[in-house]
């Protein structure tokens, strides 16, 4: 929940930036549903992708308040979150409500960007492992492929915190999704792209982003300045 329209900036300076990463680097900027129309535009013809943070699993209704994944197709959305810790936590939204999701992602032909992770008490109780493979099978579908959904491994103790895990932690967390998604989707599984989230910014991304089996980052804070998202951007170049 940040952003105004006054954010255009930032994404003007993030889209001359892309000119010179791409195609080695895949940008998308996913602002609140009031500035997805807006972002749309001005990045359109660009490098930059833009998504939407949240959707609703039915297409239409009376859901006061709410927006389904074909209001943010029409805004000129291709992507959008789904599941992420702070819709998990503060709506309590369930592996089963993020599957549905998915599935209206898709019926609006949007990419799925699914978020799973785990908490510090998780963690701490060495559950880790066990809650992610867990929130993988139930959230995502049967019909998953590389072009429609991305999975985002997301520690919930180091969102905003500062805090990251280890490398070699999140190599462990990583490698257990590929084998998971090889196992379950076959080669099909093997291009899905997983990306890691939680306190990333240009001091720590070479070496997150140098981790086996991380293709990319799902950045928070660090994403509302261009030159740090940029910088993130570039460890990849």
């Amino acid at each position: 929940m940040n952003g105004t329209t006054a954010s255009a900036a930032e994404l003007g300076k993030i889209v001359q930036g892309s000119v010179e990463l791409w195609p080695k680097v895949d940008l998308m900027v996913c602002p609140p549903a009031t500035l997805v129309a807006a972002f749309a535009q001005l990045a359109a013809g660009s490098h930059v992708v833009i998504g939407g943070q949240d959707c609703h699993p039915e297409p239409f209704g009376a859901f006061t308040g709410d927006i389904s994944a074909e209001m943010l197709a029409d805004a000129g959305a291709s992507a959008v979150i789904v599941g992420h810790s702070e819709r998990r936590s503060h709506h309590q939204e369930t592996d089963a409500e993020v599957r549905a999701k998915v599935l209206a992602a898709w019926r609006a032909r949007l990419l799925a960007i699914v978020c799973i992770g785990e908490t510090r008490a998780e963690r701490e109780a060495g559950q880790t492992l066990v809650v992610v493979e867990r929130q993988l099978a139930a959230s995502v579908p049967d019909a998953a492929g590389a072009d429609r959904v991305v999975i985002a491994y997301e520690p919930v103790w180091a969102i905003g915190s500062g805090l990251t895990p280890a490398p070699a932690d999140v190599a462990e967390v990583h490698g257990s999704i590929r084998e998971r998604l090889g196992r379950r989707f076959g080669s099909t599984g093997n291009g899905i792209r997983i990306l890691y989230g939680g306190s990333v910014k240009s001091s720590n991304a070479r070496e997150l982003m140098g981790v086996p089996n991380v293709d990319g980052a799902l950045v928070g804070g660090a994403s509302l300045k261009a030159d740090e998202f940029l910088a993130i951007a570039e460890t990849y170049w």
